[in-house]
């Protein structure tokens, strides 16, 4: 009776497993498939999830109408090297707090960690002063530089040392390691899952970041795809807005996150779940 009841509740969980993922995806698959309607199959009721003739004249428009090539060259180089950097810069700090005894650490943790529920709105004009009075407006730095060493990274790599024995890193030292080579190769290895893991959360927040880049950059050319897309709003045709460029920016605009979640989704569960490692 017990094993009955236990692949009765099986059955149930994924089944509900099964419901919550075509919900989640069926969003993602309309906006796809609509992206080959026309303006006209998009709106028509009730709506039909494939086109009743594929036509690509969205992408094509897209391409030829709009800077969208340069927009998609612009947030890939931001995300990238964004990324890298919060990856160099996050798991160093981390290193410094997890496996240094110092004098204020523990203060200086404290205030990182509070630094975290500040709403970045709060901090959005006094950042725009400093840059301004910098020279760094409509400058791809700008994009870069005020995040490359965010609070919640930090505070993620400085959990994910718990799991790193300290007698390892006091082995390395005697065999006469330097301290940043004890970073760069035993540390860092140890790390790849939590670096995974922030690499998608990185770089999924770089590429969608919107406010930010709306207030810094000035020239069109200089845009990065969410900003780039906002104006496509105002391009119309006949007095319409051009719904199917829309949804065909936001399909090209989706791929690059879809694939590096996929690429890297074992290191994304597995430092989520490595995270649960106290000292």
């Amino acid at each position: 009776m017990a094993k009955a009841w236990r692949s009765a509740f099986a059955i149930v969980v994924h089944a509900l497993l099964i419901i919550g993922a075509l919900i989640t995806v069926l969003p993602f698959l309309w906006m796809v498939l609509s992206s080959f309607k026309t303006t006209t199959e998009i709106f028509r009721y009730p709506p039909a999830l494939l086109p009743d003739r594929w036509i690509f004249r969205h992408y094509l428009d897209l391409f030829r109408t709009t800077l969208f090539p340069r927009w998609y060259g612009n947030s890939l180089w931001v995300a990238t090297i964004a990324t890298l950097a919060v990856l160099f810069f996050s798991s160093l700090a981390g290193f410094g707090f997890g496996k240094y005894d110092f004098w204020g650490r523990e203060v200086l943790f404290n205030i990182l960690i509070a630094s975290m529920i500040v709403p970045f709105g709060v901090v959005l004009i006094p950042l725009f002063v400093m840059v301004s009075r910098l020279g760094m407006i409509d400058k791809y730095a700008t994009l870069i530089v005020p995040f490359m060493a965010p609070a919640f990274g930090i505070f993620m790599m400085k959990q994910f040392m718990a799991s790193i024995p300290s007698e390892l890193l006091d082995s390395a030292r005697i065999d006469g390691a330097q301290e940043f080579g004890i970073y760069w190769r035993i540390v860092l290895p140890l790390l790849r899952p939590a670096l995974g893991a922030l690499t998608v959360y990185t770089f999924l927040g770089s590429w969608n970041s919107f406010l930010w880049p709306l207030v810094i950059m000035r020239s069109m050319a200089r845009y990065t795809l969410p900003v780039g897309l906002a104006t496509l709003i105002g391009i119309s045709s006949g007095g319409k807005i051009e719904y199917g460029m829309l949804l065909a920016g936001s399909t090209l605009v989706s791929l690059p996150v879809v694939t590096l979640f996929l690429l890297m989704q074992r290191q994304f569960i597995a430092g989520l779940t490595l995270g649960s490692v106290k000292e």
